[in-house]
C-alpha cells in the first residue's frame, strides 16, 4: 500500500521528515530510525533533541495486515513541548492519542517534569496504536534517549501498558526482598523480555552494530542484576530445602516454578539460536543445572559438618562423627523420599539424585577420613561403618528407603584397594599393639609376684593372678571387633592372637624360671612365693581352656583344620611352664625334707628315728597349701611328690648307709621299712583322694626291697630277687648288689652267682610299669666293694 503524498513534518530539526518508506529520515548522520515487527524505534544523537517516531503499515503489523496505522513522535526541546507529528493512510482518519494515558490529546500536550533527565538514562514511554476498523488497540513501547539536560520524562499517570524500567526494578526488587519469588519473577521475565527483543531486532537488522546493542543492553542492565538477586534467593531456599519442604513446601514449589520456567525459555532461546545464531546476554541461564550444583554442594558441607570432635578433644571422635553422619543421612532420604518428591516434577528424578549426591559425598568423605593417619581403632570403626552399618537396616537398607533404594546395587564407598590397605595398616598397628599389650600385662603381673599378700583365689578356691583374663579379654574385644568388618579379618586377627601368645607363653616361662631362681637365693624372699607359683601353675590350666575356648567361638569349621596346623602348639609349653612349677614347688618341700630324708636307712634310723613321721607331717602341711593347685596339676604333683619320696627312700637303701649286722637287725629294719611304706602310702592316699587313680604303686617297692631284706634263708635269695627283679625290670646289678650288701650275709660267690644267672634271663617288662629304678645312682666305688 502507497502513502499519501501529504506529510506532516516533525518540528525537531535534528529528526527529518516523513517520507514514503521511511517515515523518518534523519537530517544529519547523528540520528536513525529503525523499524521493528511492533513499531518503529528512532534516536536522536544529537543532545538538543529527543526521539521522532512514526509507524508505517507493513504487511508484517502486528495488527493483523491493518493497512494504516498512527505513528506518534515525541520531543521535548529547552523545556517546550515538541508537537506531535502524524503520518495519516488514505483508509483512516487520523486519531492522534495521548502517549502517555492513551486518550485522545491535543497536539501540545505537555510532558511535565521539574527534574532535570540525567545524561544518557533510558526513560521507557508508551505509544499506542490503534486500528478502529478492526476495533484493536496494543501498546508498544520505544526508547526515548537524550543526552539534552532540558528533556525531561513525563511524570504523570502512567497506562498499564507501559514499562518505566527503573520503577519495574524497583518493584521487582522490593517483591524480591518480601519473598515473593513468583511475582519477582514474572516482572523479570517482562523487562527481559523487552530487552531480548530489542537486542533481537537490532541484532538481525545490523548485527556489526555493537554501539546499539551495548546501548540496548546497558538499558536494561539491571535486569542481570535482579535475575542474580532472584538466583541467590533460589538458591538459599533450596541450601535449607530439607527444612523449608517440612516447613512451607509452597515455597519450595514456587522455586521449582521459577527454575522450570527458566528451563522453557533456555530451550526456545536455544531452538532460536540454531537459525539465527543470536543468543541474549546471560543466556542459557541453566538454572536446574545449577540447582543440582546447589543440592550437591548443600549435601557435601552437611556430611563435612557432621564433624564435631578431634582426636584431641574426644578419643571417640570418629564414632561420634560416623553416627552422627548416619543420622543425618537416614533423615534426610527419608524427608526426601516423603516429601521433597512431591514438590518437584517427577523428569527432575530427585530422589535419585539426591541419593546419588549423598552416596558420592560419603565415599569423598570416607576416602578423607581412610588417608588421614588413624588408630586400630578408628580403622576399624571406619571400616564398619563402610562395609556393614551403610548397607544394614540402621541406615540405606532401612524399611522407610525400600524399595527406591537397593543396597545390593550400592557400589562400595571404599574402593578393595584402600580397604585392603586399611586391613593391612590395621593388622601392622594391631600386632605392635597386641606386642605392647602382652608385655605389660606380664611386667603387671610380675609386680603382684612380689607381694606380701596371697593372690586372689577363683570360685574354686584356686589361687589365681588377673593375666589369663587380661589377656584373653584383650584378644577376646579384637576378635569381636574384627567380626564386624568381616570373617576373614576375624580369622587373621585370631592367628595374629595365636601366634602372639606362643611367643608370649615363652616370655612367661623364662620370668617364672627367673622368679624361681630369684627365690632360691633367698628363699625367705618373696614372702608369698608357694602362693603365686600356685598362681602361675594355675594360670597355664586357665591359658589352655581360654584358648580352646577362643577358637571354638570365632574359627569357624571349614577354616580350622587350616589355622591349627599354621599354628605351634601352646599345650607343650603350658604343659612344661605347669612341670616346672610344681618341680620347684616339691623343690621347696624336698629342701625342707632334705635333713630328714639323710636320716633313712642308717644307724639313727634303725634305733627308731622319726625321719618318716616328719617328712609325712611336712608333705601333708605343704599340700595343704597346694590344695589351691587346679586339679589336673595338682594330680600331677602328688603323683610326683609320691615317686620322689619313694625314690629318695631307695636311693637311701641303694647307697649303702647301713650294713645289717644280724638277722635280727635285718627283720627289726624290714619291718620298719614296711610300716614307713604303709605310713607314705597312707599320706597319698589321702592327698589323692578325688582322683580315681592307685596310689600305692610306688610306696610298695618299698616293701618289695623289705622282702629282700628281711628273708632268712640265703640260698632263697636267688628267688627273691629274680621276683623283684621281673616286677621292676629296670633295677641293675648294681641296685641288686647294693641291696645284697645291705643285708649284710651274702657271700662274694653268691652276690656273683644271682647277678650271672639274672642277666641270662631278662625279663618281659610290663607295658604300665613306670621305671623307677633307672633314676636311682649307685656309686662306682661302692659297686666294686659289693663284688668283693
Amino acid at each position: 500500500m502507497a502513502f499519501p503524498k501529504r506529510r506532516r513534518v516533525c518540528p525537531c530539526p535534528g529528526v527529518g521528515r516523513a517520507k514514503k518508506g521511511h517515515i523518518l529520515q534523519p537530517w544529519s548522520a547523528l540520528g536513525r530510525i529503525w523499524w521493528r515487527p511492533w513499531g518503529w524505534l528512532g534516536w536522536c544523537r544529537d543532545r538538543r533533541y529527543g526521539v521522532a517516531l512514526s509507524e508505517p503499515c507493513p504487511s508484517t503489523s502486528p495488527v493483523r495486515g491493518s493497512a494504516a496505522y498512527l505513528g506518534t513522535v515525541i520531543c521535548h526541546v529547552g523545556g517546550a513541548p515538541c508537537p506531535l507529528s502524524t503520518v495519516q493512510s488514505p483508509s483512516h482518519p487520523p486519531l492522534i492519542p495521548c502517549p502517555l494515558s492513551g486518550s485522545p490529546a491535543s497536539q501540545q500536550e505537555t510532558l511535565g517534569r521539574s527534574d532535570p533527565f540525567p545524561s544518557f538514562i533510558p526513560c521507557l514511554v508508551s505509544v499506542n496504536f490503534f486500528c478502529p476498523s478492526l476495533n484493536f488497540a496494543r501498546p508498544r513501547s520505544v526508547i526515548c534517549c537524550s543526552s539534552s539536560p532540558h528533556v525531561q520524562p513525563h511524570h504523570g499517570p502512567v497506562p498499564a501498558a507501559s514499562y518505566l524500567v527503573p520503577e519495574i526494578v524497583r518493584e521487582t526488587q522490593d517483591l524480591i526482598e518480601q519473598g515473593a519469588l513468583l511475582q519477582a519473577h514474572r516482572k523479570l521475565m517482562d523487562l527481559e523480555c523487552s530487552r531480548d527483543g530489542l537486542m533481537y531486532e537490532q541484532y538481525r537488522m545490523d548485527s556489526g552494530n555493537t554501539r546499539d546493542m551495548t546501548l540496548i543492553h546497558s538499558y536494561f542492565g539491571s535486569t542481570q542484576g535482579l535475575s542474580d538477586e532472584l538466583a541467590k534467593q533460589l538458591w538459599m531456599v533450596l541450601q535449607r530445602s530439607l527444612v523449608t519442604v517440612r516447613r512451607d513446601p509452597t515455597l519450595l514449589v514456587s522455586v521449582v516454578r521459577i527454575i522450570e520456567r527458566e528451563e522453557k525459555i533456555d530451550r526456545r532461546i536455544l531452538d532460536r539460536k540454531k537459525q539465527t545464531s543470536f543468543v541474549p546476554p546471560g543466556r542459557p541461564k541453566n538454572w536446574k543445572e545449577k540447582m543440582f550444583a546447589i543440592l550437591d554442594r548443600t549435601v557435601t558441607t552437611r556430611i563435612e559438618g557432621t564433624q564435631a570432635d578431634t582426636r584431641e578433644s574426644d578419643k571417640m571422635w570418629l564414632v561420634r562423627h560416623l553416627e552422627i553422619i548416619r543420622k543425618y543421612v537416614l533423615d534426610d532420604l527419608i524427608v526426601a523420599k516423603n516429601l521433597m518428591v512431591q514438590c518437584f516434577p517427577p523428569h527432575y528424578e530427585i530422589f535419585r539424585n539426591l541419593l546419588s549426591m549423598y552416596h558420592q559425598a560419603l565415599s569423598t568423605r570416607m576416602q578423607e577420613l581412610a588417608a588421614e593417619d588413624l588408630e586400630a581403632n578408628e580403622i576399624v570403626s571406619l571400616l564398619t561403618w563402610v562395609l556393614n552399618t551403610y548397607t544394614s537396616a540402621e541406615m540405606m537398607g532401612n524399611a522407610e528407603l525400600a524399595p527406591e533404594v537397593d543396597v545390593s546395587i550400592l557400589e562400595p564407598l571404599l574402593s578393595p584397594d584402600v580397604v585392603s590397605e586399611l586391613l593391612n595398616t590395621y593388622m601392622s598397628i594391631l600386632t605392635s599393639n597386641i606386642i605392647a599389650w602382652l608385655r605389660k600385662a606380664l611386667e603387671t603381673d610380675k609386680k603382684d609376684w612380689i607381694r606380701e599378700t596371697e593372690p586372689e583365689a577363683d570360685q574354686d578356691g584356686s589361687y589365681q593372678t588377673t593375666l589369663p583374663a587380661i589377656v584373653f579379654q584383650m584378644f577376646e574385644q579384637n576378635l569381636q571387633v574384627a567380626a564386624q568388618i568381616s570373617e576373614d579379618l576375624k580369622t587373621k586377627v585370631l592367628v595374629l592372637c595365636l601366634q602372639q601368645m606362643n611367643s608370649f607363653l615363652s616370655r612367661y616361662k623364662e620370668e617364672a624360671q627367673s622368679y624361681k631362681e630369684e627365690h632360691l637365693r633367698d628363699r625367705q624372699h618373696p614372702h608369698c612365693y608357694v602362693q603365686y607359683m600356685i598362681a602361675i601353675i594355675n594360670n597355664c590350666q586357665t591359658f589352655k581352656e581360654s584358648i580352646v575356648s577362643l577358637k571354638r567361638k570365632y574359627l569357624r569349621s571349614e577354616t580350622e583344620e587350616g589355622v591349627s596346623l599354621t599354628q605351634p602348639s601352646m599345650d607343650g609349653i603350658l604343659d612344661t611352664i605347669a612341670q616346672e612349677g610344681c618341680s620347684s614347688l616339691l623343690e621347696e618341700v624336698f629342701l625342707d625334707l632334705e635333713q630328714h630324708l639323710s636320716e633313712l636307712m642308717t644307724r639313727k634310723w634303725l634305733l627308731g628315728s622319726n625321719a618318716v613321721d616328719i617328712i609325712c607331717v611336712t608333705v601333708e602341711d605343704y599340700f595343704s597349701d597346694f590344695a589351691k593347685i587346679k586339679k589336673p596339676y595338682k594330680k600331677r604333683m602328688t603323683a610326683e611328690a609320691q615317686r620322689r619320696v619313694v625314690l629318695e627312700y631307695l636311693r637311701a637303701v641303694m647307697q649303702k648307709r647301713i650294713s645289717f649286722r644280724s638277722a635280727e637287725e635285718r627283720k627289726e629294719g624290714a619291718e620298719r621299712m614296711v610300716r614307713e611304706a604303709a605310713q607314705l602310702r597312707l599320706l597319698f592316699r589321702k592327698l589323692a583322694a578325688g582322683f580315681g587313680e592307685d596310689a600305692d604303686g610306688h610306696c610298695d617297692t618299698i616293701a618289695a626291697i623289705a622282702e629282700v631284706i628281711k628273708l632268712t634263708d640265703p640260698s632263697l635269695l636267688y628267688l627273691e630277687v629274680s621276683t623283684l627283679v621281673s616286677k621292676y625290670p629296670d633295677i641293675r646289678d648294681e641296685h641288686i648288689g647294693a641291696l645284697l650288701a645291705m643285708r649284710g650275709d651274702t657271700s662274694r660267690d653268691l652276690k656273683q652267682t644271682i647277678i650271672e644267672t639274672l642277666e641270662q634271663g631278662p625279663t618281659q617288662a610290663n607295658p604300665n610299669y613306670v621305671p623307677i629304678f633307672k633314676e636311682i645312682m649307685v656309686p662306682s666305688l661302692n659297686v666294686a666293694k659289693l663284688l668283693k
